[in-house]
């Protein structure tokens, strides 16, 4: 019988970590936009010292909710509170699973009365489908999948354009856009500006600390944004951000994009598994590093772990309350960087020189990560004190760098060791070729990395962190 449901494919295989961790899904993907424009290095630095213009239009899934009960519905599976959230601003949506562990994440634009579009992962997007289609609330949706990983020649096309342009000369760029000074926007505020004789939504942003906008519309007026964009930007050192680059920028401000949704187990989650169909992100997924447990809860994070415990506002009932009030005086792992030894990783890519010899897990710059969801053991001693879950090269910081997760006793400074590479060889993912294990030494670092990030942003989970 052909498996129809995420349940139906756990049921047959009965492992649920090895049906992640051998997963043939390949790498993941970031859809259509060009690997490089001009060089990654360049592109990186621009975002620092100039400014970038990122072409987010493919990568992330679209949700719009709207009807009478849109807020109570979104408000019920949110840890964050939608007391304050008028139209005009945006928030960062947190969904949990009934045991209060992480489900994704995406921002949440309040656009008009009674209408809210929800843009990230497809984890959360699924989880909200599902939650719509119970019939307990009258709303309505729309949902634009994000690009195919693999197009192969065929026509692309979504609901909404969505660019980002960011970067010390962003304010530059965007005032001869506009034709005239933009009014002031605050922090994830929203408001109207001008492109092309064309009045664009604008939400007040930033990628990796710097300033910007990010502008979206009709996806059909892509083409002339653009053109548009990059005559204003003409004489302020804008470089487009292919996707090698773009990924790479959560490294300095300390956004973990990809923790694996908590949705695996718990009876009360079973309908959910059996909704999901066969070829869902969740049931495809990829786990990918060094640390092994039989116990797939054992990759699931809190709120707590991932910053988000400033989000939690218990002046309303969704799922997953209960669960995180008990956790809340609890001892919590804490969000960290890692900063990667220089001299244990130039002798893991010298390994790849040694003909004959064994060879360690490859590093791909900027960004090696080769799963929809990393999990490195970070050591001290023999004992396991943390896990490295989302890795890349800063051309800024001229450092590899990865972020994770560590016990509350672990201080920024030490120094821990991770181990690089999958046990007994490798898995069977498409995206491992046969190595051998390699200790890194990493330093303990604060989060955001970059000093921009930790002191420009607006007051939220990285200035409190």
């Amino acid at each position: 019988m052909t498996q129809k449901s995420l349940e139906d494919v756990l049921k047959a295989k009965n492992d649920t970590v090895g049906l992640l961790r051998n997963s043939r899904i390949g790498m993941y993907v970031y859809p259509v936009v060009a690997p490089e424009f001009t060089n990654w290095r360049d592109e990186q630095r621009a975002w620092r010292h100039s400014a970038v213009l990122f072409d987010q239009s493919h990568h992330m899934d679209e949700l719009l909710v709207e009807g009478p009960d849109s807020r109570a519905f979104l408000e019920s599976l949110a840890i964050n509170s939608f007391a304050n959230f008028p139209v005009n601003k945006a928030k960062h949506f947190v969904p949990v699973s009934h045991s209060g562990h992480v489900i994704g994440d995406m921002i949440i634009f309040h656009e008009t009365e009674g209408s809210y579009n929800l843009v990230g992962r497809a984890p959360t997007a699924n989880w909200i489908l599902y939650n719509a289609q119970r019939g307990n609330y009258d709303v309505t949706l729309k949902h634009d999948p994000r690009s195919p990983s693999r197009p192969d020649g065929k026509k692309v096309n979504r609901v909404h354009y969505r660019f980002q342009i960011q970067g010390p000369n962003a304010d530059a760029i965007l005032d001869k856009l506009n034709g005239g000074p933009v009014q002031e926007i605050k922090f994830f505020n929203m408001d109207w500006i001008n492109v092309a004789g064309r009045k664009v939504r604008a939400l007040r942003h930033g990628m990796a600390g710097a300033p910007g906008l990010e502008l979206w519309g009709p996806y059909e007026e892509k083409d002339e944004i653009h053109a548009a964009i990059m005559e204003a930007a003409e004489g302020q050192d804008m470089y487009l951000v292919g996707a090698r680059a773009y990924s790479t920028n959560t490294l300095e401000s300390g956004w973990i994009p990809s923790p694996l949704p908590a949705i695996y187990t718990g009876e009360e989650m079973a309908g959910y598994r059996e909704w999901l169909p066969a070829a869902s992100y969740e049931a495809t997924g990829a786990i990918g590093g060094s640390f092994v447990s039989s116990n797939i809860e054992d990759y699931y994070t809190n709120p707590y772990e991932l910053g988000y415990g400033i989000y939690i506002k218990n002046d309303h009932d969704y799922v997953g309350r209960a669960a995180l009030e008990k956790m809340k005086d609890q001892p919590q792992r804490k969000k960290v960087t890692f900063e990667w030894n220089s001299e244990d990783l130039v002798k893991i890519i010298a390994s790849a020189f040694d003909p004959g010899g064994e060879n360690y897990k490859w590093v791909d710059f900027p960004q090696p990560n080769y799963a929809s969801s990393s999990f490195d053991r970070v050591m001290n001693g023999d004992k396991v004190v943390g896990l490295s879950m989302f890795n890349g090269f800063s051309f800024n910081e001229r450092a590899m760098l990865s972020l994770g997760i560590v016990d509350p006793d672990v201080q920024v400074g030490d120094v821990l060791t991770m181990i690089w590479g999958e046990p007994d060889g490798g898995t069977g993912k498409t995206s491992t070729e046969r190595h051998k294990q390699a200790e890194i030494r990493v330093k303990i670092s604060q989060v955001p990395y970059a000093r921009e990030a930790r002191e420009n942003y607006a007051e939220s989970w990285r200035t409190k962190s």
